[in-house]
């Protein structure tokens, strides 16, 4: 239960002071909205930030916040798994709460020779997939067509079966010349991605998938019904370089980059499944069930920002009209990342308007540096710098998502020092996201309490940072990304366990999508 005598956000006055009128922008009236100004139209708009940080005072009381939890036992260097005196000094909530220490279960995480987690932000050198149309331009596709003895309008068609019919078999394609047929389609057309393996939810609402690419590595995506729309939720890279303790697809490295045709490959598979009537959870009220997929999520397998220039290719496919492209809307294409602050800030001059998440999971550097290890390399107030400044350049809402783990990071402190953090840089430009986790007991990655995660929301809320739980999907499936990659493994090496035999090191995946 929420602690009743904390002290709340107090309610702002209203905006009833006159606005100066003039040919510069006119500073609203309400002093808690020295962050905001009025544009010519009259509407209030987000001024930019005049400091990268919270000011000195804030700083300062930040400090000795943290001092004060240290010389309590909270915060600073963690030893062992869980601290000794977690807490002692905290009141209402978080009395008497221990602090657990991130670590992996189940798999050691690879190390530097200091002992740090190992950062792997280049893909091994390896062989890399055969061009395919999705990698191209309409202007490159048609370069390559002459040059297999065909006029360029051939490179249109092909375009229109793939990203409008989401077929690249050669029977459905009447309207190319029966004797150039087979060779046009095995150029343009080389296989990317082979089923493995297809796992679904008891309604059929949810559908996972696990591919093997051309060289053997293993990927997965998830496919979910919403009323009115289709997410994908698509990996970006065979295994992942930021090895975070929690994360099943970084428990072997990196192994590659996922090519730009792979990344827009799982898309027109997942709409094929969709017209073939593989996808059920239809609406039974009568009203729209989208037909194709309608949004996409970049938290699958892999850290996106990492495949940068691939990454992108795929969202500019994805966003091109059709036939150049699938036609979607870029306002329903998330990409998300861990904190890589010079992608972050690049991606926000790419001048493509799609929504950017940021997987924090904690406010403060002490806990972060151990559950996310690219923070020793970015801080946190970095990382939430690049992402207001990413809400600066685009207009566009910033989502934080934040994954709720017992004892770990779901202190009611840790509510009110990311509620100062986002609002120091002002208000309105961002959301946040807490992610329930899979109740596992035995491990210490598992589900805050109930009300544990309505006392953390509430205080978001009541410090004016709108905040929604996600609703995950995928559970009876293993629906985080990583986890059926990781039995593909095994099974390949003969060392496969029971499903249900204490997975440990697999189902603590954090589970991002929505």
């Amino acid at each position: 239960m929420a602690d009743q005598n904390r002290s709340r956000t107090p309610d702002r006055p209203p905006r009833t002071a006159p606005v100066q009128q003039g040919r510069q922008s006119r500073r609203a009236a309400d002093p808690a909205d020295a962050h905001l100004e009025h544009a010519r139209d009259g509407k209030l708009k987000l001024n930019r930030p005049q400091r990268g940080l919270i000011d000195e005072t804030e700083a300062r009381q930040l400090s000795e916040d943290r001092e004060r939890l240290q010389r309590q036992g909270i915060g600073g260097p963690l030893d062992g798994r869980m601290l000794s005196n977690p807490a002692a000094a905290a009141t209402g909530p978080d009395a008497n709460r221990p602090q657990v220490r991130p670590q992996a279960e189940g798999w050691t995480q690879q190390t530097t020779e200091d002992g740090r987690p190992l950062l792997q932000f280049k893909q091994p050198r390896v062989a890399q997939p055969k061009t395919h149309l999705a990698d191209l331009t309409l202007a490159e596709r048609q370069e390559r067509v002459k040059a297999l003895g065909l006029p360029g309008f051939r490179a249109k068609q092909l375009s229109t079966h793939y990203f409008v019919h989401h077929t690249s078999d050669p029977e459905r394609m009447t309207d190319l010349p029966a004797a150039q047929r087979e060779t046009l389609v095995a150029e343009m057309f080389p296989p990317l991605l082979t089923e493995v393996r297809r796992l679904t939810t008891d309604n059929g609402d949810t559908v996972k998938f696990l591919w093997r690419l051309f060289d053997g590595a293993l990927v997965e995506s998830v496919l979910m019904r919403y009323p009115g729309r289709v997410t994908l939720c698509v990996s970006s890279q065979a295994g992942c370089g930021m090895n975070c303790p929690f994360c099943a697809t970084g428990q072997n490295g990196l192994t590659r980059n996922m090519s730009t045709a792979e990344i827009v490959e799982q898309v027109v598979r997942a709409n094929q499944v969709i017209a073939e009537g593989g996808l059920g959870g239809l609406r039974r009220d009568g009203g729209h069930d989208a037909e194709r997929v309608t949004n996409i999520v970049f938290m699958g397998m892999g850290e996106p920002l990492a495949n940068y220039k691939r990454v992108i290719a795929s969202v500019r496919r994805m966003v091109d009209p059709a036939p150049e492209g699938l036609g979607m809307s870029a306002r329903h294409i998330t990409v998300s990342t861990v904190g890589l602050v010079p992608a972050i800030n690049r991606l926000a001059d790419e001048g493509i308007p799609v929504t950017f998440a940021l997987s924090l999971h904690a406010p403060d550097d002490e806990l972060r540096d151990e559950l996310i290890p690219v923070n020793s390399r970015w801080k946190a107030d970095e990382a939430i710098d690049a992402a207001y400044n990413y809400f600066v350049k685009t207009g566009r809402r910033v989502s934080i998502e934040y994954a709720l783990i017992k004892d770990m990071n779901d202190h009611a402190w840790r509510a009110d020092l990311l509620a100062k953090k986002l609002n120091a840089r002002g208000r309105g430009w961002v959301h946040v996201n807490p992610i329930p986790l899979n109740p596992t007991p035995g491990s210490i990655w598992t589900s805050s309490e109930p009300d544990v995660t309505q006392e953390f929301i509430d205080r978001l809320n009541d410090a004016g940072i709108p905040t929604t739980l996600r609703d995950t999907r995928g559970k009876e499936i293993d629906g985080a990304c990583g986890q059926l990659a990781a039995e593909g493994d095994e099974e390949a090496d003969g060392s496969v366990t029971p499903p249900d035999a204490g997975r440990s090191g697999t189902s603590a995946s954090i589970d991002l999508r929505g």
